[in-house]
C-alpha cells in the first residue's frame, strides 16, 4: 500500500488537500498538532471512502526533534507523495515582531520543512510515481511590508524547492518535486498570524481564495509536468517552470 503523507492537516489548506487526495483514491498519512481534529479529519476521510486507510499522526513541527521523529515512525509504510503544508505566519513589522513567535515560525516554516524533505529525498527520489510537495505562498515571490519574516521564510521555501527541484532533475532522479505558492486564503492563518481571536475576511479582504479552491490548485500541480503552481497579483492560478534564476557551479 502507498501513502500520501499531508502535515498541517487539522484545518485549512491540508484539511481540504486530505479531501481532494481521498478523493483520488489514495491512503493517507495525516499528521498535525490537534489530535481531535485529525480524528475529525478521519472520520470524514473514511465515511466517504470506506476502503482507504488513514493513520494519524500528532507531531508538532515547531520543536525540530519531533521532524525526525515523525519521519522515523514512517519507515515502516511506503509513501508515494509527501506534502510539507505545515506553516506558521507573523503579520507585524520587524521592530514590533514577537521574536518568541518568529523563533516558532522559522522552526516550522525552514527547519522542519528542509529536514522532513530533505530525508523523504534521501529515501525516494528513484522511486517511479514520487512527488514531494512544499506548500509556500506568493509571498515566497514577493515581499509584503508588515509581514517581512513570514515571506522571508517563504522565499526559503521556494528557493530551497525550486533549486530541489533541478538539483534531481540533473541527477536524472525519478521523484518530482514541486511548489505550490497559494495567495491569501480564507484559512486560520490571518488570526493566528495577527494574534486575534476572529477575522472577518469578507470584511477585512477584498480578494483571496476557499481552501476548497487552493486544494484544487495543489490537485492541478500534482497532475502536472510543472514545478511552480503560483497565484499571480490578479488571483487567478498558474503552473509555470521554474521562477527563480538557476546558476551554473
Amino acid at each position: 500500500m502507498k501513502y500520501t503523507v499531508i502535515t498541517g492537516a487539522s484545518s485549512g489548506i491540508g484539511y481540504e488537500a486530505a479531501l481532494a487526495f481521498a478523493a483520488r483514491g489514495k491512503n493517507l498519512i495525516i499528521v498535525a498538532r490537534r489530535l481531535d481534529k485529525l480524528e475529525e479529519l478521519k472520520s470524514t476521510i473514511q465515511n466517504i471512502h470506506p476502503d482507504l486507510d488513514v493513520i494519524i499522526r500528532t507531531s508538532d513541527l515547531s520543536i525540530t526533534a519531533q521532524a525526525y521523529t515523525l519521519y522515523d515512525n514512517l519507515k515502516e509504510y511506503q509513501i508515494e507523495t509527501w506534502i510539507n503544508n505545515a506553516g506558521l505566519g507573523e503579520s507585524s513589522s520587524v521592530t514590533d515582531q514577537n521574536l518568541d513567535k518568529v523563533e516558532t515560525m522559522l522552526r516550522v516554516n525552514v527547519e522542519s520543512l528542509t529536514i522532513l524533505s530533505t530525508l523523504f529525498v534521501r529515501d525516494y527520489s528513484d522511486v517511479e510515481g514520487t512527488q514531494l510537495i512544499n506548500v509556500s505562498s506568493a509571498l515566497g515571490y514577493a515581499i509584503a511590508v508588515g509581514s517581512i519574516t513570514y515571506s522571508a521564510s517563504k522565499y526559503f521555501v521556494s528557493a530551497f524547492t525550486e533549486g530541489l527541484a533541478k538539483e534531481l532533475e540533473r541527477k536524472g532522479a525519478k521523484m518530482k518535486v514541486k511548489v505550490l505558492g497559494p495567495a491569501i486564503t480564507e484559512t486560520e492563518f490571518m488570526k493566528n498570524a495577527s494574534d486575534t481571536k476572529e477575522f472577518d475576511y469578507k470584511a477585512n479582504i477584498p480578494m483571496y481564495h476557499t481552501v476548497e479552491q487552493v486544494a484544487s490548485f495543489m490537485m492541478k500541480l500534482y497532475d502536472s509536468n510543472q514545478v511552480v503552481g503560483i497565484v499571480d497579483e490578479n488571483y487567478e492560478f498558474q503552473l509555470r517552470d521554474q521562477i527563480y534564476p538557476i546558476l551554473e557551479m
